[in-house]
């Protein structure tokens, strides 16, 4: 029998219920809005939607992953990353 144990779930992300925050941010916004329209189907629709999507674009990685795309594909405003430099820089002077 091992003296030591190491848990297994250490760096597991912050979950609400089964989802993680990104993941329930993409259910619950589109939710609230259809709520908010009196579409709520509609916004239930969308939110799995958005959550399954997100779900297919992290495949596995970790949930900075998706930060780091953004950082280099979406305009330098997007991400609100400020000690950075801009993406489009690839040679830096030095």
């Amino acid at each position: 029998m091992d003296r030591y144990v190491i848990p297994a779930r250490l760096d597991e992300p912050e979950r609400i219920g089964l989802w993680t925050l990104d993941e329930f941010a993409c259910l619950a916004i589109p939710f609230v809005v259809g709520i908010m329209t009196e579409h709520v189907l509609v916004g239930i629709a969308l939110g799995f939607l958005g959550w399954w999507g997100l779900r297919k674009a992290k495949a596995g990685r970790a949930t900075s992953w998706l930060l780091h795309a953004c950082y280099w594909y979406l305009p330098q405003g997007m991400t609100g990353l400020r000690a950075v430099p801009p993406s489009y820089l690839r040679l830096m002077a030095g």
